[in-house]
C-alpha cells in the first residue's frame, strides 16, 4: 500500500482524493467568506498580483485549474476577451457550481469542467496560460500535476502556482498560533466546520516550501521558475516558464 499525507495523518493514496472532496463539499458555500475572514481581504491582493503577473492578452487561452468559487476565472475572463477563452475546471462538484453560479451572477458564461489535474483532458501545447490558485497542495501527486500542466501549455506558455508557503522565521510563532488556534475556531463559527480549517493548516505545513517547490517544477519540465513572496512567505507566486 503506498501512503500519502492527508495533513499531519498518513493515509492510503487512493484515499486522499476522497478526502479533500470531503473538506470542500463541507466548506463550498461559505469558502469566500472565510477566505475574507482568514486573511483579513489579503487573499484578494495575491490573487490581483497573479492576474497582474499572468499578463494576458485579448486572445489568449487560460486554464484555471482548481478554480473553485471562480474569483481568478472572472479576473481573467475580463482579460483576454471575447476573442479569448478561460476553462474553469475543479475536481470538486459543489465548488465548481459555486463558482459557476457566482460566474453567471457576473454575467460570464464560462466551459466550467470537472476534471483531476494529474490527468487534464486537454490537447498538448492547448493553453498560453494555466493558473492554479491554493489546490496543488491538495493533490496527491503534485509531480503529475505539474508534469500535465507543462504538457497543455504553449512552448514559451506560463504556469502560475499561487500557494501557502513557508513563512519569515520572524512571523513563525504568530503564524503557528493563529492556524491552530484561531482559525478553527472560525471554521467552526463561520462553516460550522473545524475540522476542515485544521486540516487547511496541516497541509500548508506539509507542501513543499519556496525553493523545494521551485525544483519540482523544474524537474516537471518547466525551463525557467522564479518565485515571488507576499506577506513574509505567508504565500508565494510560483512562475513556470515552459521553453
Amino acid at each position: 500500500m503506498s501512503t500519502t499525507h492527508f495533513g499531519f495523518q498518513s493515509v492510503d493514496e487512493k484515499e486522499k482524493a476522497q478526502r479533500v472532496r470531503g473538506v470542500f463539499d463541507s466548506v463550498a458555500s461559505k469558502y469566500d467568506v472565510m477566505n475574507d475572514l482568514m486573511s483579513g481581504g489579503l487573499h484578494r491582493a495575491w490573487k490581483a498580483y497573479t492576474v497582474m503577473v499572468a499578463n494576458l492578452r485579448e486572445g489568449s487561452q487560460v486554464l484555471d485549474i482548481a478554480g473553485g468559487t471562480g474569483d481568478l476565472s472572472l479576473a481573467f475572463a475580463k482579460k483576454v476577451g471575447t476573442t479569448g477563452r478561460v476553462v474553469h475546471t475543479d475536481i470538486n462538484e459543489a465548488m465548481l457550481r459555486t463558482g459557476r453560479n457566482r460566474l453567471i451572477d457576473a454575467g460570464v458564461i464560462l466551459p466550467t469542467l470537472v476534471c483531476d489535474a494529474e490527468q487534464l483532458p486537454f490537447p498538448d501545447a492547448h493553453f498560453d496560460v494555466v493558473s492554479v490558485a491554493f489546490g496543488l497542495r491538495n493533490m496527491t501527486h503534485k509531480d503529475r500535476a505539474l508534469t500535465e500542466m507543462c504538457r497543455v501549455l504553449k512552448p514559451g506558455g506560463k504556469l502560475l502556482v499561487l500557494e501557502f508557503s513557508k513563512v519569515a522565521k520572524p512571523l513563525e510563532k504568530v503564524y503557528d498560533w493563529y492556524s491552530f488556534k484561531i482559525l478553527p475556531q472560525l471554521g467552526k463559527m463561520v462553516a460550522g466546520d473545524d475540522a476542515s480549517y485544521r486540516y487547511l493548516a496541516e497541509s500548508i505545513r506539509m507542501h513543499p516550501g519556496q525553493e523545494e517547490l521551485k525544483s519540482l517544477m523544474q524537474q516537471s519540465g518547466f525551463g525557467h521558475v522564479d518565485y515571488h513572496n507576499m506577506t513574509g512567505g505567508v504565500v508565494a507566486l510560483h512562475v513556470g516558464i515552459k521553453c
